[in-house]
């Protein structure tokens, strides 16, 4: 077999459809498009939003109010009890090892630690942010607090 041989299934091409090449063609005069009415002229019918008359989607939705700010930063948040809970005295809180005990979904994204809770053991807390609140628990349990 040469690539010349080659030739589309039968019934798999079909030709355009040249439509106002005169009457003999079978689609002269009108083109295919009937006489009078809105889908017979140039640019006619309904925009892809119409819904026949009923109030569109579109305008049926709220209009949200506010304002959404695009650089807003989301933190993944731990509170004091939590590492309480999970933290022996001495050890080091960060990323890391929040990520290796479950507690934080994403090393990615930035932590913030809060302070509900209490908290008695001494822990190293470098994190992005902590909390006054919290700052001033850790330091108080004999803890330090490190941020970036």
């Amino acid at each position: 077999m040469q690539i010349n041989d080659l030739f589309p299934a039968p019934g798999s091409r079909k030709k355009r459809k040249r439509v106002g090449r005169g009457h003999g063609s079978g689609h002269g005069g009108t083109s295919g498009r009937g006489h009078n009415g809105q889908l017979s002229r140039a640019g006619g019918g309904k925009g892809p939003g119409f819904e026949g008359g009923q109030n569109p989607l579109a305008m049926r939705m709220p209009k949200l109010p506010g304002f959404k700010n695009r650089n807003r930063v989301e933190y993944a948040i731990v509170n004091v009890s939590r590492l309480e809970g999970l933290y022996a005295s001495g050890e080091t809180v960060d990323v890391d090892s929040l990520f290796a005990k479950g507690v934080i979904k994403s090393k990615t994204a930035p932590v913030k630690v809060l302070g509900d809770g209490d908290i008695t053991k001494s822990l190293n807390v470098n994190v992005d942010k902590v909390s006054a609140s919290a700052k001033a628990k850790i330091e108080a349990a004999g803890g330090t607090v490190e941020q970036p």
